[in-house]
């Protein structure tokens, strides 16, 4: 599942790094936070992996 935004991309990026004990849980704040907690390592490295060309800085409601 592709990120939808560069904010969403780079949240994920924040919580994989967290979930790979590569920066502390305490640091994460947000939506980083909500996705260390519910989603797996892998859903998260699709998320973080997306590519940020053409993506918008939010997403529009």
């Amino acid at each position: 599942m592709p990120a939808k935004s560069k904010a969403q991309q780079e949240a994920a990026g924040a919580a994989l790094a967290a979930k790979r004990g590569e920066t502390p849980k305490g640091e994460l704040r947000g939506a980083s936070r909500q996705m260390y907690d519910s989603m797996t390592e892998k859903e998260l490295k699709d998320l973080a992996s997306t590519s940020h060309e053409d993506l918008p800085e939010h997403k529009k409601s």
